[in-house]
């Protein structure tokens, strides 16, 4: 038994488990201290500075929006929103995901004030081919009309990190959408019932093209979630790579005005021409 592994999934319930047991056999009464649950942790070897990041987060935890009505059934949120605390100080956490939304995301500052950063999909040629050759790598961010971030600083070592993706402009887009096809699908009925004769199942079948486009546009309305997820997974994953350090600040020896993205483009170019057609054979 103690060669066998035990996945990720079943180590989160384990240790949340232990944690359970282990503050079970305190008497905690109406709650802890700040200072008693960094001594509880260090009972059960949980080391400080994760301990405190887990209090910021469960201090700063704000519950979801929930939007309620016919249209956000139907055309989603307009803005899409993840957060949450990561090590690090301001000015670092700030420059490193900066460097990360212009050389990895494909996108390039739009605004920046005092306490907000905001990015929008960079255009041209350059990162058209790069958003072609990905091969299965979705640039989602990209997606959004805009990405903004705020960082705010909580204590020493640790930062609130928000990031907001403003997706207004695709949600006008299915509305439309749907609004058209509702529209034409009515047009069609209302000069139907004026030619068909005036008889029960014609008139029912003038109904038809009406219903029929109504659904339609409903559909369309509804294609967001999908879209939708991939563009909160996208955020999520950038928060994960700050909490785990995975996004560096910028190299301060690299040379100024040389971007990445055309080391990256032509990466790209070299492994599509690396393997050369085969020459044809010559009679000897």
């Amino acid at each position: 038994m103690g060669k066998d592994l035990i996945s990720r999934e079943a180590l989160e319930r384990i240790i949340k488990r232990a944690a359970e047991l282990q503050a079970d056999e305190h008497d905690i009464g109406e709650g802890l201290t700040t200072d008693e649950v960094v001594a509880l942790g260090k009972d059960v070897g949980i080391p400080d500075r994760y301990l405190r990041q887990a209090m910021l987060d469960e201090q700063t935890r704000t519950a979801p929006e929930i939007t309620t009505g016919t249209w956000a059934w139907l055309t989603g949120p307009r803005s899409i929103v993840a957060h949450r605390v990561v090590p690090g100080d301001r000015d670092a956490v700030e420059r490193a995901l900066s460097r990360w939304m212009i050389e990895e995301e494909l996108l390039q500052q739009k605004r920046r004030h005092a306490d907000r950063t905001s990015w929008e999909p960079k255009a041209g040629a350059f990162a058209s081919i790069q958003r072609a050759l990905a091969g299965k790598r979705r640039y989602s961010l990209a997606s959004a009309s805009e990405i903004g971030a705020q960082v705010i600083p909580l204590e020493p070592g640790f930062c609130l990190v928000r990031l907001e993706a403003d997706i207004r402009e695709q949600r006008t887009k299915r509305i439309t959408g749907a609004t058209v096809l509702t529209v034409l699908g009515w047009a069609m009925t209302a000069s139907a019932v004026l030619i068909a004769p005036p008889l029960a199942l014609a008139q029912a079948l003038a109904l038809v093209p009406g219903i029929g486009l109504t659904f339609a546009g409903g559909t369309v309305t509804r294609t967001h979630r999908a879209a939708n997820e991939r563009l909160q997974l996208a955020l999520e994953q950038v928060l994960d790579r700050l909490e785990r350090g995975e996004i560096r600040t910028p190299n301060q020896n690299a040379l100024p005005g040389v971007p990445q993205t055309f080391a990256r483009i032509a990466d790209e170019v070299r492994k599509a021409f690396e393997s050369p057609p085969p020459r044809p054979r010559t009679r000897g």
